[in-house]
């Protein structure tokens, strides 16, 4: 990954709430004949130290097949994007030197993937999942609120994943290298548009907006 220093991320934690807050990963794993990439977005867990990133596929899927025997493997995990368009900073009124781009949050941890085919291990994962979307719901559901027949049966039509993470690298690309005008009219200019991901940018860079001016 391309980290220019003022977008890299060395904060664990950081990219630790990155990954809770955006769960949906794209698992990428090495393979003798090059590499294997999940055809679905798969989403994880990840413990509260960073050690550990937990998930479950289907039997069938092809990417159980591929991590039959422990791989190397990187899953890339994507915050918000959005377009930024040069009207967003008012340099572009001062001299016209400025060209359009992208900002975004991403994480990539790579390690080892392991399967994990006990039924109590998939069990208390699809449970953990499940609790981590459902908790904040007024009525949230749970695996129990289903027959216990039915859950075993499922269970046993998947597979679970288990990567120990040997790196966590964070990439925040916010507008951090436009001086303090530039990157507050993006901030601005995103709030005004009347898109979800614009919106979305516009908290983020507004949530880590440094106090002094951007060089």
């Amino acid at each position: 990954m391309y980290e220019p220093a003022p977008f890299r991320v060395e904060d664990r934690a950081d990219m630790i709430a990155l990954i809770r807050a955006h769960p949906l990963g794209l698992l990428v794993a090495s393979r003798a004949d090059g590499f294997f990439a999940s055809a679905d977005l798969v989403p994880f867990l990840i413990d509260d130290e960073g050690l550990f990133l937990r998930a479950h596929v289907a039997r069938p899927n092809p990417l159980a097949q591929t991590l039959a025997e422990p791989r190397a493997v990187l899953v890339i995990f994507q915050g918000p994007q959005a377009y930024i368009s040069p009207s967003h900073y008012p340099s572009k009124q001062a001299h016209g030197r400025v060209v359009p781009t992208w900002n975004y949050a991403m994480v990539q941890a790579e390690g080892v993937a392991r399967l994990r085919d006990e039924a109590d291990w998939k069990g208390a994962q699809v449970a953990a999942l499940t609790d981590s979307q459902e908790g904040t719901r007024a009525a949230p559901w749970a695996v129990s609120d289903a027959p216990e027949a039915f859950v075993a049966a499922q269970l046993k039509g998947i597979v679970g994943i288990e990567i120990e993470i040997a790196t966590l690298k964070g990439k925040y690309k916010l507008s951090q290298n436009r001086d303090a005008a530039d990157h507050d009219g993006v901030i601005a200019g995103l709030a005004a548009e009347e898109s979800s991901a614009g919106g979305a940018m516009a908290r983020l860079m507004a949530a880590r907006k440094e106090p002094e001016a951007r060089g």
